[in-house]
């Protein structure tokens, strides 16, 4: 396997690594205004579910954006056409990305700093709105990659290069759309398997409960969006890998529906990360499909020089096991669930909550 080749499955690897690792904190922060109210509910118990619910992501969430950095970062020195084509012909959707990821993040940060009612309720429109917004975001653009944008190849000298060409409108087709919809309802369903699994109580309950209709919801998308991307790029490989995913999904459906919360996120988890390698599948041995009749960005003419492939890769077999061993450590060391009881009241923000 050459170096091109190992930073391309790298490259799905980190994002693999964050769908499944963001996809439940974007799950939760969807959650926030479904999960938060049960029949004769006064307006402090709502408000400590919803410090429950942040609680279970608090210590992960901003280490899960780690593998987006890392992702953006090795894309711009693996690939750098790669990089230099998806930043100018996506720029304005990857500037709504990063936006939408600013408020959310401030909106964990900051909603707990007053305990004023109208401010805590505006972080939290930030981190519901947010949780929607950025992973339909990055939906589109993942699925524009795989189904083709349009292209046009020019010549500097004896160089010939591919760069895009159309505009943002040209990003919404509808096969575009449906990924942007199927991965936010995929992150409903995994974030809602996760708080299942990190709590206890009501909260526990009801969130079996969505997960099971979200999970079916997603699972249609999914079937047609795998159809519709496998007639037009679809390979052995990439069948195989679809129909695991759409396998797994409906395994952890069944496992949400008997209680076996541990292996229904088993189950999504590994539907995202199958998903990945899908759309990864289809792109090779591209770095950006061509659309109908624009040629395609390969991967040889996207990337780096042999030496700075060569160098990143060293780096990369010293800091990725730091980086995974102490992820999963942090994992560890919070494994417990959560319930309201472990959260004392604020009276200040609770006693003024609706």
């Amino acid at each position: 396997m050459d170096l091109i080749t190992i930073w391309f499955v790298l490259l799905a690897v980190l994002w693999a690594g964050y769908l499944i690792t963001e996809g439940f904190d974007f799950g939760v922060g969807m959650l926030l205004p479904v999960l938060d109210r049960a029949p004769g509910d006064e307006g402090p118990e709502r408000e400590r579910r919803r410090r429950t619910m942040l609680t279970t992501i608090g210590p992960h969430w901003d280490g899960n954006e780690v593998w987006l950095l890392t992702a953006g970062g090795a894309t711009f020195a693996a690939f750098p056409h790669w990089y230099a084509t998806m930043f100018s012909g996506m720029y304005l959707a990857l500037l709504l990305l990063l936006v939408t990821l600013i408020l959310r993040n401030m909106g964990l940060e900051y909603r707990h700093k007053r305990h004023d009612r109208e401010w805590v309720r505006r972080w939290d429109l930030a981190i519901v709105g947010g949780s929607y917004l950025a992973p339909f975001v990055v939906g589109v653009a993942l699925t524009n990659l795989v189904a083709g944008l349009p292209m046009t190849e020019h010549t500097m000298g004896s160089t010939v290069y591919t760069e895009f060409d159309g505009n943002l409108l040209s990003l919404f087709t509808p096969v575009a759309v449906l990924g942007g919809l199927t991965l936010t309802a995929a992150c409903l369903t995994h974030g809602a398997h996760f708080l299942a699994l990190k709590t206890t109580g009501d909260v526990r309950t009801r969130a079996r409960s969505v997960a099971t209709r979200s999970g079916l919801v997603t699972a249609v998308l999914a079937v047609v969006l795998f159809g519709w991307l496998g007639a037009q790029r679809g390979t052995t490989a990439a069948w195989v890998t679809m129909a695991l995913a759409a396998v797994a999904l409906l395994a952890s459906i069944a496992a949400n529906a008997k209680g076996a919360e541990g292996w229904a996120f088993v189950g999504t988890t590994t539907t995202i990360g199958l998903t990945v390698v899908s759309y990864f599948l289809m792109l090779t041995p591209n770095a950006i499909n061509g659309r109908g009749d624009s040629p395609d960005l390969t991967l040889e003419a996207a990337a780096s020089s042999p030496m700075t492939l060569e160098i990143m890769t060293w780096a990369a077999v010293v800091f990725t096991p730091i980086m995974l061993a102490y992820t999963a450590w942090t994992y560890w060391v919070f494994r417990r669930r959560l319930s309201v009881e472990h959260l004392p009241a604020r009276p200040a923000v609770d006693a003024g909550a609706r």
